[in-house]
Order: structure tokens, then sequence, then C-alpha cells
């Protein structure tokens, strides 16, 4: 099987039609997996068995004509619970923790007929930008087996670049699908902050977290989403509002003429030149197509990562708390008082990073430091919002590049956590703000082949129009197309 020559309505029509069964498709994709990931090491639990007892039991059922991701292998990150198979974060402190139910987006998929082939690794807690902060091991670009995958859910991306799923579920508290969908070479879609149900992931920053997918094409992308979209009576935050079928709507969708985008000036200001050839090349084709191309400023954009850092690890610190070595998780061992408990197995069982997030959060909610940190942060991300919102008012989407660089080498960044955090600096505003936001394949880098993302950015709950403007570029051009040797194409 390979994935890079399909999709899922090719994968679908196959399955329907008996070209090929649920349980040659699920074996070959484990075939792929064992084949690549020793080098990869994008996945850190493999679900081979009852993967291939669901695919049996779809084939005797028979693969649904209703829905396309029936009979289907895909990936799931694993700070999503899925019950009876080990969900961990990435950390120490869960290391054997087994949920006893399935998060809402699986449950979801569950309806459809997909098999999970597994959970992809992720830095610890999803806090960080290169994978390098699992507790087990860092991830490798398919692309160079040298370089980062991006973070956190550099396992999604990396296990979609290579070839061993046609899509990935992925979370993005600060740009955690998109950074490594830029990095990668794929599609990746943070939906608007409610659009996608949070109940059952493992939280890191409650008002950022959101669920999405790291796909190979727009399409895929579009349709993968409205299967997880939509209210869900357990998360009070999730939104009422209807879901489009995304999909079906992008056949309507073949001119970007008369759209009217919004170019930031601040998002040029820190670019890499082959990172800044790509994104201005990306711009004039969309142009060409008929997109009338405006050069806007978003000022507070600048404030973003500081401010972002506080809030986000204020929420951190916060539901970070229930690991406490009682009731679940790590417990450190020949403790002498309840104290020792406590202190013992978070010392023990969280990472270096997780543990600065931790006190950073901390700190910044003490009394005396309140709202000399986190209330004037909690004031910025109001005032970023509000750039955003005056922008839309005369525009439809807003453009950029994902990442102001590609990929680094593993472990040039590692030591130095405020140039990690810098990474982040295009897409944290968007978290910020609440809104949808997808990187699509823009191009690869003169410098080092590496590919490069555009970021598009979109209204509320205006996923369509984002779909809309992604699927018209990747018809337009071919680095959708494109796909790693491993080690390196380029």
């Amino acid at each position: 099987m390979d994935f890079y020559q399909t999709d899922l309505t090719q994968l679908h029509d196959d399955l329907v039609n008996k070209k090929i069964s649920a349980t040659e498709l699920t074996k070959a994709t484990f075939d792929h997996i064992k084949a690549n990931d020793d080098q990869v090491k994008a996945f850190l639990t493999l679900n081979e068995d009852d993967a291939m007892k669901r695919a049996a039991e779809i084939d005797n059922a028979g693969v649904s004509a209703q829905q396309l991701v029936s009979g289907v292998p895909l990936a799931v990150k694993d700070n999503i619970l899925t019950k009876g198979l080990k969900t961990t974060a990435a950390s120490k402190i869960l290391e054997n923790f087994n949920p006893v139910y399935d998060a809402t987006v699986v449950e979801r998929l569950n309806q459809a007929g997909f098999i999970n082939v597994g959970k992809t690794n992720l830095d610890e807690f999803a806090m960080g930008s290169s994978t390098e902060n699992s507790a087990f091991f860092t991830t490798h670009n398919p692309w160079d087996l040298t370089r980062v995958p991006g973070g956190s859910s550099g396992g999604s991306a990396a296990a979609v670049a290579a070839g061993d799923v046609l899509g990935a579920l992925g979370t993005d508290t600060g740009g955690s699908i998109r950074m490594p969908a830029s990095f990668n070479g794929v599609v990746g879609m943070k939906p608007t902050y409610g659009r996608v149900s949070r109940w059952g992931i493992i939280a890191f920053g409650s008002s950022f977290d959101q669920v999405g997918w790291l796909t190979r094409t727009v399409k895929d992308n579009a349709y993968l989403t409205s299967l997880i979209a939509g209210n869900d009576e357990h998360d009070m935050t999730s939104s009422l509002k209807e879901v489009p079928d995304w999909a079906a709507n992008l056949n309507d969708s073949t001119s970007v003429k008369g759209l009217r985008i919004a170019v930031p000036k601040e998002y040029f200001d820190d670019l890499d030149e082959d990172v800044h050839e790509v994104i201005k090349a990306a711009l004039d084709h969309l142009e060409s197509l008929g997109a009338i191309i405006d050069e806007v400023t978003l000022p507070h954009t600048k404030y973003g990562v500081p401010a972002y850092y506080i809030l986000a690890s204020s929420e951190a610190s916060s539901n970070l708390q229930r690991y406490d070595g009682i009731r679940y998780g790590y417990r450190a061992k020949d403790v002498k008082n309840l104290e020792d408990v406590y202190v013992r197995s978070r010392t023990e069982g969280f990472g270096e990073e997780v543990k600065r997030r931790i006190m950073l959060g901390t700190f910044s909610l003490s009394a005396g430091f309140y709202d000399a940190y986190f209330n004037k942060a909690a004031k910025v991300r109001r005032l970023i919002a509000q750039d955003f919102d005056d922008v839309f008012k005369d525009h439809d989407l807003i453009l950029g590049a994902t990442g102001a660089s590609t990929a680094f080498k593993i472990g040039a960044e590692v030591d130095d956590p405020k140039k990690m955090y810098m990474n982040d600096v295009l897409t944290v505003p968007v978290n910020m703000a609440g809104l949808p936001s997808m990187s699509v394949p823009a191009g690869f880098s003169s410098k080092n082949g590496m590919p490069v993302g555009l970021q598009i950015i979109g209204k509320p709950f205006d996923e369509q129009t984002i779909y809309n403007a992604g699927y018209v570029f990747e018809q337009t051009t071919d680095f959708h197309k494109k796909a790693p040797k491993l080690g390196g194409q380029n």
C-alpha cells in the first residue's frame, strides 16, 4: 500500500468495491510502519492486535458506503485518551496509564469505522516545539533524519509525511499542529477554539488547546475535521454552531478571484531568507489567480510569545496539579510522608520542560505577581484578538509563513528555552485569539531543501474559506505531491 499515491476518496472506493480488504490494508499499514519507524520513531505505541481484529470485523460486516473512513487506518496523538490503549502524553508520570474511556473525538471516529493503528509521539504534555521533550525518544523528520519534526504533534506529522497513514490526530495549543505540518510538508489544521470537543484530551492550556488533523491533502483534512467537529455535552466550551460539509463545498471552490488577503508586515520581520522566498512566491501565485493582496499591521504580534507563555504556563500549573502520586500515574518509591509523595513523584515523573512551565505558571499566579504578570498578559491577549478583528473587517483571510525557519537540527535548540519558544512567534497569536488556521505545503528551501508551510488564518468558525483557499493553492501547485525518501530527498 502506497499512501503517497492515494487519498481517502480513492481508498474508500477501493474498499467498497473490494479491490482491497480492510484486513489487507491494515496489515500493509503495519508492515510499512515496521519497515520505517526504527528510523522515524513516530509511534510510541502500536495497536496491532486490536486493529487487525477490528479490520476483520469490518470486512465481515462490510465496509460502509456512507462512511469515508470505514476500514481506514489512522493514527492518534498520545495525549488523546483511547480506551484500553495506553495513553502517556509522552511522560514518565503516565508511562503505564490505561484510560477507561475514549475521548469524544476518538468515539466519533469509532462510530465512523476508523481503525486506530497506534499512538504517536509528542513533546511531554504537548509542551515543546520539536518532540525532543518526549520522555521516551525524539522523533525524526522523514525529509532529513538529522532534523526535528516540530512539535508538539511531531509524531503525527512524521507518520503522515513518512507515508505510514493518510491522517493523524494532533492537538494545537500554540502551533503544535501547524508547525509540524510546515516542517514535514503536510497539511495541518487548527480549527476555531470550541469547534472540536476537548473531552478526553490531556489538558495543557485549557483556553488554548484544540484538536485537529495532519493529512496529506486539504480535502482529506476537511472531511476528517467534519467527522470530529460539533457540540459535545461533556465539553461546555464546545460550540453549538452547525458543522458544514467542508469537503463537499470544496468542489465549488475553483478560484480565489476577488478574495481579499491580508499580509501582516510583522510576519516578515524575522523570516529566514529561504522561507521569505517561498512565502513571497506563494503570495505572488495567489495574486496571479485573482486574489487581492494587501499589506496590513498586527501591532501586538511581538507581545504574543511572552504573553502566551505566561498564560499557557499558568493554566498548565493548574491542570498538572492532579498528578500527585496518589490517584493515578507514577508514584515514587520509599517515600517517608505525604509531602514526600508529592514532591518526589512530581520531581521524578515530570521532565525538565514541564517542570519549567509549572514553575513559571505558579510564579505568575502567585500573590504579589498576579497583576504584574498574569493579568497583564490577559490584557495583551485581548489586544491581539482586537488586532485580528480590525483586519478581518476588510479582509477574508490573513496569510504568512507558518514558521520563521525550516526544521532545525536535532539538539540545536533544546538547551535554549527562549530560542525554542520563539519558534512559535507566528502561530501563538492565532491561539490567543481562538481563530482557525491551517498550514499547507508552499515549497522547499533553496538552502537545505526542507519543506516550508504557508499559514492561512480565517475568521472565527470560517474554516470553509480557509479550506477553499488552501484547496485552490494545492490544486494549482504540486508541492503536496512531493514525498521524502527517508534520510532526505532534499
